[in-house]
């Protein structure tokens, strides 16, 4: 029994027979990635927490912190670990790292420890995340060497979405539960989404496949193969020392920081700059996760025609003049045009997340850009701190040194086209680098000539 389960979990069990579909290797990564989107619908429990375990918001916004902050880490350090194991054995760890984040967390908040929610849900929940969010990325490159931007934004999609689902359900459940438990029924409501989400993520585990030999067609292995021949491929120990690698990470950093930022505060933006009431603020919240889940999809994969370098800078560019513009929209009480450019820039920041494995694997290859990825969400950790800190510590400074919150805010968001400015110019630096394996190669061809 225990050999047969590994030989299940085996990268080698688990390649694709001929024929397989590879978009049932899209679907796995939807499935894998939809319940771990839940996390940006977390905030629906801060009110209730705060109130059952008697801290301050602030303190409980440290469980979606963390929570983030280990994602980064782990797939930083997981990233090799995922490659050498593939997709099935990472889902699979990923489903009972965050289903056992979640039932921690029910038992923490039973004990009315904050600690241990935090502990559940930011540190182990968290790895899950990192685990889960990187799984797939490396497998859909392969299976979609033609569609890179497609087959990632389509994965990614999931996570960005998830809180569309995750948001209204844990609302539902807790006032499910509420009426029989001591504890506005929080602890029903982890321990109930644990089981469901497993039951999706198992899913995923079952279908998940590498491709299968010569699953490519033939122009497309000459194609890659004379790129191969060109550049090389990087291992992780080489990307990351790349000025390219470094670039990137930048530009990762600055565009997670500039969305991540508006996330947290949209709905009190919207109230204060453009006098919409609290309801009004909430679909306006809900109009802003819709956008950042299509974009995921629409804009990757617009950069599989017109090109990385292009797309991005077509986020920071076209992003930094829509959100200098958003102040001004404010100011003319001019409400549609108002939520078309958040709406916009919203787009490109979920866009950022779903196009940046495609352009890892056309700036380092194929063969490590899971681990590769990994390494590079590190920025996410980091911009999960910067944004909210610009945007709230830059508010909370001008309208304590005498600005209205509506005019505090325009600078706030001012100060993220700003971001996106220094996005722009950073991704015009990035140029492809060339592998010492390529070099050698090169080395080699010319000696023999």
């Amino acid at each position: 029994m225990n050999a047969s389960r590994s030989r299940f979990f085996s990268k080698e069990a688990a390649v694709a027979p001929p024929g397989y579909s590879r978009w049932l290797m899209a679907a796995a990564a939807l499935l894998i990635h939809f319940p771990l989107g839940q996390a940006y619908g977390f905030s629906v429990f801060n009110g209730p927490l705060a109130k059952v375990l008697g801290e301050s918001l602030t303190n409980v916004g440290w469980i979606f912190s963390t929570a983030i902050i280990f994602l980064g880490l782990a797939a930083a350090l997981f990233g090799k670990w995922v490659e050498r194991v593939g997709p099935r054995l990472a889902m699979f760890v990923s489903a009972v790292l965050f289903a056992s984040g979640l039932g921690l967390s029910a038992l923490g908040v039973v004990m009315g420890s904050l600690t241990t929610v935090i502990l559940g849900y930011g540190v182990i929940g968290g790895m899950g995340l990192g685990i889960g969010y990187i799984s797939p990325v490396s497998t859909l490159i392969k299976w979609f060497p033609e569609k890179r931007g497609m087959a990632t934004g389509l994965a990614i999609m999931g996570f960005g979405g998830g809180a569309l689902v995750g948001a209204p359900l844990g609302v539902n459940l807790m006032a499910y539960f509420k009426e029989t438990s001591s504890h506005a029924g929080i602890p029903e409501t982890f321990a109930t989404m644990a089981v469901i989400y497993f039951a999706f993520q198992m899913c995923a585990v079952m279908i998940a496949r590498l491709p299968y030999v010569n699953h490519i067609s033939a122009s497309q292995n000459a194609k890659s193969s004379a790129a191969t021949v060109q550049r090389g491929e990087f291992s992780v120990s080489e990307a990351i020392r790349t000025p390219a690698f470094v670039l990137l990470w930048l530009v990762l950093l600055l565009n997670v920081s500039a969305g991540i930022g508006i996330l947290g505060q949209a709905s009190l933006m919207a109230q204060k700059m453009v006098g919409i009431s609290a309801p009004a603020a909430a679909g306006f919240v809900g109009l802003l996760s819709i956008c950042n889940m299509a974009g995921r999809i629409v804009w990757s994969s617009l950069s599989d025609k017109i090109g990385r370098k292009a797309a991005y800078a077509m986020y920071a560019g076209v992003g930094a003049a829509a959100y200098c513009s958003i102040p001004s929209a404010a100011a003319a009480a001019n409400l549609p045009l108002f939520v078309a450019l958040f709406a916009l820039v919203m787009s490109f920041y979920g866009a950022g997340f779903s196009t940046v494995p495609a352009y890892l694997a056309d700036l380092f290859g194929k063969k490590e850009v899971g681990a590769i990825h990994g390494r590079l969400l590190t920025a996410w950790s980091l911009a999960g701190v910067v944004g909210p800190l610009v945007v709230n510590a830059g508010r909370d400074h001008l309208v304590n040194n005498g600005a209205t919150d509506a005019s505090a805010y325009s600078t706030v968001v001012y100060a993220l086209g700003c971001l996106l400015v220094l996005e722009f110019v950073l991704n015009l630096l990035i140029r492809k680098p060339v592998s010492q394996q390529a070099t050698r190669a090169e080395s080699d061809l010319a000696t023999a000539a």
